[in-house]
């Protein structure tokens, strides 16, 4: 055989081989035979055509076999448009089926937008049927008597397929438990009551309607753990007692601070009556020579003004040496025997 034949002839069964291998990738022969084999009409074109729609077909069309064979009856064009809006086929196709085995009526058009929505769909579906339990932290409250109680909670919910579309999450759930748990507790009398009957905080919250706006639907509210924490009363009065003897000593340093100031006024005030009689008592002896002069003061009454002068200083002498006895502890009294 000629060489340039057997050339060409290589090169057709290659050409041949990557067009067929282009083919099988490009058009998915052997997920058109799997959908034939399971009873899902779908044609080749259809697949096709998904590819050019930037569609995985077995995204599709495996959601679409395992729906046919549970007994669904799913457009195909209803599982292509949630695709491309992003949502998860192969999670709402168990929805629906497992909602079919538990008889909860749950249409393709809600379970679809409740996976839009960010949910998942499946948890909520299994969750209606076994109910989950939320457990919360210690939630703490204080009874009217000022003692800290502390209460562990379960609750238990069920999905509620109608609302949760909008409806809060588990995080509300909590919130509002926690916060009927603390009212329930700061309306308490004693303490006491809480711990004797902690099934009074459970009913008490559950008859609140706590689940209005959720995606859930609370079944029961179990206190789980229940303990005693601070004596919040007796501090509250200790800081106010401190703060009080603080209010008080800053009042009396005020008041002493203002004592101070006043005695030092009136030391100003005397300081400057002494200088003033010093500058009087200057004047006098001037005064006195201009009487002599105009002679209206004689001699002997220069005279008895020095006498009383002498006299005064005299008594004033006595009257320092007595008070320096008495406070040494001796005795002035003289005894002539």
């Amino acid at each position: 055989m000629d060489p340039s034949v057997n050339l060409t002839l290589i090169i057709v069964l290659v050409l041949a081989f990557i067009l067929l291998a282009l083919l099988f990738t490009f058009v998915p022969i052997a997920l058109w035979i799997s959908a034939l084999a399971a009873g899902v009409k779908i044609g080749i074109f259809q697949l096709v055509g998904m590819r050019l729609r930037r569609v995985i077909p077995k995204r599709v069309v495996n959601p679409l076999i395992k729906a046919e064979k549970a007994g669904l009856q799913i457009e195909l064009n209803k599982l292509e448009g949630h695709y491309l809006a992003g949502g998860n086929v192969d999670r709402v196709v168990n929805a629906l089926i497992a909602a079919q085995r538990a008889n909860i009526e749950l249409t393709f058009e809600r379970c679809a937008a409740i996976d839009l929505a960010g949910r998942d769909v499946l948890e909520a579906v299994q969750m209606s049927v076994n109910p989950k339990v939320i457990e919360t932290p210690f939630i703490a409250g204080v009874a009217m008597d000022g003692i800290e109680v502390k209460a562990k909670a379960r609750i238990t919910v069920r999905a509620n397929i109608d609302r949760l579309v909008g409806g809060a999450g588990e995080d509300t759930v909590i919130a509002r438990v926690g916060e009927g748990i603390v009212s329930t507790i700061g309306s308490s009398k004693d303490h006491k009551a809480v711990l004797e009957n902690p099934d009074l905080i459970s009913q008490t919250v559950l008859k609140k309607g706590l689940d209005s706006g959720t995606a859930f639907e609370i079944l029961s509210i179990d206190i789980a753990d229940i303990d005693i924490g601070k004596n919040i009363g007796a501090g509250l009065q200790t800081d106010q007692a401190e703060a009080d003897k603080n209010i008080a000593q800053a009042k009396a340093e005020e008041r002493r601070a203002m004592a101070v100031a006043h005695e030092q006024e009136m030391k100003a005030r005397v300081e400057e009556m002494r200088a003033k009689v010093t500058e009087a008592e200057a004047e006098v002896p001037m005064a006195m020579a201009e009487a002599f002069k105009a002679g209206n003061l004689g001699v002997m009454d220069y005279m008895n003004y020095q006498n009383v002068n002498a006299d005064t200083d005299m008594r004033g002498a006595i009257g320092r040496e007595t008070k320096g006895n008495d406070d040494d502890g001796s005795s002035q009294t003289d005894n002539p025997l």
